[in-house]
């Protein structure tokens, strides 16, 4: 017998236990369906984010981050640390342990909100008079019919043409946070965020580490300014980038993997290490949700198709987050699955996807929101800049991290803020005063009146605004 629901959603992720809670909260009957297993066969709620992606990644980050202060660092503040050690079991045992806690987080969320989870792998049946039919293949086969249904089956790592994932020579972002030793050498594949992040990681734990980078640009998405100082300090951290190369044939062995590759001079080279992490983008994960049974439609990336509102073609069904067009990021797929929830009430949902932020959390991180200049060049709006650099701000001295800059960008008439770049300690954190900031049309003008605490790392983003008028008070 089905189960009748006013809101499927089909997915755990960010984008939909959000989904799930946002419509529960509006009153509606919900269910929530996820098949992900953790290490004992049970549920894990939360996704990629959650269990192979964000959560984790952010935890080894941390980690990492503590050893290499321990051993590089701790002495200019006279902190002596001698015979320092590393204990990868512990430090892979706490990442797992924060990983569980999010999982019983979300478990929490869901009883408090009264929706109903069926564990398992959600597909499209066929449309009924009453909604849509979908089954879950889990430990118990369940039938549910939804009025509403929400797809937010989330993405996957995509493989590299003939070198597919074996998790233990070749590996995803997955089998990225469980290598149980430390490897001599290291190579990485793409110079995205997923790869910068686990590079910085395992170089931090004393790998030594090559990334290769088709593109001839670095961070190409980043504004140049940025990237350059990003790249500037990178490199002084050891983490080798090789730009414009070409991959060629790829070995592996239980020696390890044997990588050819063309460097961008046209010049054939070998790389040998013990780990390949393949980070060349995702992939929308809709294999096996049978979206033909009710004539879902696809592009030709398997994404599903949807509009401006995230309607796709079918009445009443759904899709968000890194399953639809727009960026694969946890906190975009979040903002749509309560935008949608609310359509279903008849609310006005809202995503502007021009004050989506970005951030790459290595050291140090990188953070921006709206256009490059690039991209304002390509347009032809005129603009005016300003810049401020963390090496002339108080906290950051005291922080001993002075790596990186502020840079604004804003409309050359009407000082509209238009982007607002960043690359420094803890800009993960600023860039939500900039996001704020242009939601509310704001003009550089406007940060520039405002009071920062001093000494804080913010005072960094003002003298920044007031750089694009020329008049900052301590550069």
């Amino acid at each position: 017998m089905s189960k009748q629901f006013d809101v499927v959603v089909i997915g755990g992720g960010p984008g939909g236990y959000i989904a799930a809670i946002r419509a529960a909260q509006l009153g509606f009957n919900v269910a929530c369906v996820d098949e992900w297993k953790n290490s004992k066969g049970g549920p894990a709620l939360g996704g990629t984010c959650t269990n192979v992606g964000c959560i984790p990644s952010k935890a080894l980050l941390q980690s990492s981050e503590h050893f290499e202060h321990a051993g590089h660092a701790f002495e200019d503040h006279g902190i002596k640390v001698e015979n320092l050690s590393l204990d990868l079991a512990r430090m892979l045992a706490r990442k797992d342990a924060v990983v569980k806690q999010n999982n019983d987080g979300i478990v929490y969320l869901f009883k408090k909100n009264k929706i109903a989870f069926f564990h398992g792998r959600a597909s499209f049946v066929k449309s009924t008079d009453a909604g849509y039919e979908i089954a879950v293949a889990g430990s118990a086969d369940d039938t549910l019919v939804g009025k509403h249904v929400i797809v937010a089956t989330g993405s996957n790592a995509r493989p590299l043409p003939g070198a597919p994932f074996d998790e233990e020579n070749i590996l995803s972002n997955d089998g990225a946070l469980r290598i149980g030793g430390v490897p001599k050498k290291l190579c990485l594949i793409g110079s995205g965020v997923i790869g910068l992040e686990m590079g910085s990681v395992w170089r931090r734990l004393g790998a030594e580490v090559t990334v290769l980078e088709a593109l001839p640009t670095f961070l190409g998405a980043v504004d140049e300014q940025i990237a350059k100082e990003a790249k500037k300090a990178f490199d002084k951290q050891g983490l080798k980038i090789e730009l414009g190369v070409k991959v060629g044939e790829i070995k592996s062995s239980k020696k390890g993997v044997s990588i050819a590759w063309t460097d961008a001079k046209g010049e054939a080279k070998t790389l040998d290490v013990d780990k390949l992490i393949v980070s060349i983008g995702r992939v929308p994960n809709t294999v096996g949700l049978q979206a033909e049974a009710v004539g879902l439609k696809l592009d030709e990336r398997g994404a599903i198709e949807v509009d401006a509102d995230c309607k796709t073609n079918l009445p009443n069904v759904w899709a968000i987050g890194d399953v639809v067009r727009g960026p694969m990021l946890a906190h975009k797929a979040e903002e749509e699955g309560v935008a949608v929830a609310e359509r279903i009430a008849g609310q006005h949902g809202h995503v502007n996807f021009n004050t989506v932020p970005w951030v790459i959390y290595t050291s140090p991180e990188i953070a921006w929101v709206g256009q490059t200049e690039k991209q304002l060049k390509e347009s032809g709006r005129a603009y005016k800049t300003g810049s401020f650099p963390f090496l002339a701000n108080g906290r950051a001295r005291a922080l001993g991290d002075t790596t990186g800059l502020v840079k604004f960008i804003a409309d050359a008439e009407t000082d509209e803020i238009l982007g607002v770049h960043m690359v420094g300690p803890q800009v993960s954190e600023l860039i939500s005063e900039a996001v704020v900031a242009m939601e509310f049309k704001a003009s550089s003008e406007d940060i520039a009146r405002i009071c920062h605490a001093h000494p804080s790392l913010s005072e960094a983003t003002k003298e920044a605004a007031l750089a694009v008028e020329k008049r900052t008070l301590n550069f």
